[in-house]
């Protein structure tokens, strides 16, 4: 297989820096497909995919939540956690200013802007997830504990079904 084939992302960069094993996946994007469409495609548990979201608190103060894709993020029981008054998703224009990517794209490697960024705890339970490599159609399968060496992610429990 030529490595070529597959998009030379920022995200991709950073988990290379990292030296970072990783597998890439690419697949047919839907618009409005969500980790369902991923999930299938790729014939893995939609648990397993795990969404970048990224949101912000009452102040406009930017954060990433990585959630998994059968799974909501309880967006009162996040700010309670945080001690943020609210906390609401960004618009897609904003989502995409802080991160440098288009949404339905989002990974949390390689930002533009670095954000704080807050993992389901769960996610760390699972031996392989499957995130956003930086580009839509495009996920790298990674072990959840890449996302704590290179992000210094905080742990949440936040997951609604």
């Amino acid at each position: 297989m030529a490595k070529e084939k597959y998009p030379a992302t920022t995200a991709i960069r950073q988990l290379k820096q990292h030296k970072v094993s990783y597998t890439p996946h690419l697949y047919t994007y839907e618009d409005k497909g969500g980790t369902k469409v991923s999930a299938k495609q790729l014939n893995v548990a939609e648990h397993q995919v795990i969404k970048t979201l990224v949101m912000e608190d009452e102040l406009k103060q930017a954060l990433i939540i990585l959630m998994h894709g059968d799974y909501e993020v309880s967006t009162k029981e996040l700010a309670r956690q945080l001690g943020a008054k609210k906390i609401a998703p960004c618009s897609t224009q904003t989502a995409s200013k802080h991160t440098g990517y288009q949404v339905g794209g989002t990974s949390p490697f390689g930002t533009k802007k670095a954000l704080p960024v807050y993992i389901e705890q769960s996610i760390m339970d699972l031996d392989k997830i499957y995130i956003n490599g930086g580009k839509r159609g495009f996920l790298v399968a990674i072990a959840p504990t890449v996302l704590t060496q290179i992000l210094q992610t905080k742990t949440v429990n936040v997951a609604i079904k």
